[in-house]
């Protein structure tokens, strides 16, 4: 990726400061009391709620350990996206991502119309995932998803299948934790999931040579309902602070997890969680590695604030919506510059 290329260079308000505030504060949560055999008093799973939903409202952000995830799983995906980014720029386009196959490699791809310094390879959950066939909100039409695997490395299919699956079981525990947190059955948010459209991103950030033009992903919200981080040690996450809207830097935890809320929750919890900027800073010495993991519900939900949490005293702040042509939206501007900016939560905002 040599030296850069005008198309990733943020405007002057947006580049990044090399030296940076160490995200103090962002709160770490250990989830072993409901992962031990044992009976968990009622206090200390309280106290795990109230932790949660703390960091949901504070921050949009937090991290956990002892989560159940086994650390094997982490280090087979960790070793085998690896080996796939290693290989030739030729090899990894025979999987190339396009607007038919939107699974696979892909290496152009634009955060606020300003080009990724990174390379990624996203594939779903679900196989075959089903989702509406474009954005039009009249189309009725509906499409397949289906993964695109490289032929190296030949384990790579299994290995993010069976880390899929255990991201599937967190995430379903950390949607109970946050329903609960809003006073609602641990079970609420489940049905919106039985046909996920939930995927996983395996991302690569070369070094570049001007840390301060370019970013890895540029700031941005995640538009599904939740994502769970796993990334290496080098670091490079920035959050947007809500006290002062000031960039710190989320410090990589061995083993842990970063977890942040998306726009679907914001809207289900009708604002009292709220989704948080973020962006990924490059360096110019060390490739960086992070793998999310997109919890997004079935493609039909019609997204809205849940009738338990609205009232006369707190009307529903947003009109409902589709989220599959939500994120059919999402999708087209990640292949062509667009004129207008993505689609946003706030366009659907019930003004006041």
């Amino acid at each position: 990726m040599g030296e850069v290329d005008p198309a990733f260079i943020q405007e002057p308000e947006h580049r990044p400061r090399i030296s940076y505030i160490e995200g103090k504060g962002v709160p770490l949560i250990d989830l072993s009391p409901i992962l031990s055999s044992s009976n968990v008093s009622a206090i200390e799973f309280e106290g795990l709620v109230k932790q949660v939903g703390d960091a949901c409202k504070e921050w949009g952000f937090f991290q956990v350990i002892n989560h159940g995830v086994p650390l094997e799983m982490r280090e087979k995906i960790d070793g085998a996206s690896r080996k796939f980014f290693a290989q030739s720029l030729e090899e990894k386009r025979k999987v190339r991502r396009n607007e038919k196959e939107v699974s696979g490699y892909y290496d152009t791809e634009h955060t606020k119309n300003v080009r990724d310094w990174k390379e990624v390879f996203d594939f779903t959950i679900e196989e075959p995932t089903i989702v509406s066939a474009s954005h039009e909100p009249d189309d009725t039409e509906l499409t397949e998803w289906n993964n695109q695997w490289p032929e190296y490395p030949p384990d790579l299919r299994e290995i993010c299948q069976e880390y899929g699956q255990e991201m599937v079981k967190l995430a379903y525990k950390l949607m109970e934790l946050i329903a609960r947190s809003l006073g609602l059955p641990a079970d609420r948010f489940h049905g919106f999931f039985k046909d996920q459209t939930s995927f996983i991103r395996l991302n690569h950030y070369p070094p570049c040579p001007n840390p301060e033009l370019a970013l890895g992903v540029g700031r941005h919200k995640d538009g599904g309902a939740l994502t769970i981080l796993a990334e290496d040690d080098v670091g490079g996450l920035e959050v947007k602070r809500k006290t002062d809207g000031e960039w710190v830097r989320v410090k990589p935890t061995p083993d842990a997890y970063i977890i942040n809320v998306g726009d679907i929750i914001q809207v289900w919890s009708n604002d009292r969680y709220e989704s948080v900027e973020h962006r990924a800073m490059v360096n110019s010495e060390k490739e960086r590695f992070s793998f999310p993991f997109f919890f997004n519900p079935a493609h039909y939900t019609l997204i809205k604030p849940l009738e338990e949490l609205t009232n006369e005293q707190n009307p529903a702040k947003y009109w409902a919506y589709s989220w599959g042509k939500f994120m059919n939206n999402r999708k087209r501007s990640d292949f062509q510059k667009l004129n207008v900016e993505n689609l946003q939560i706030y366009h659907f905002k019930i003004s006041e």
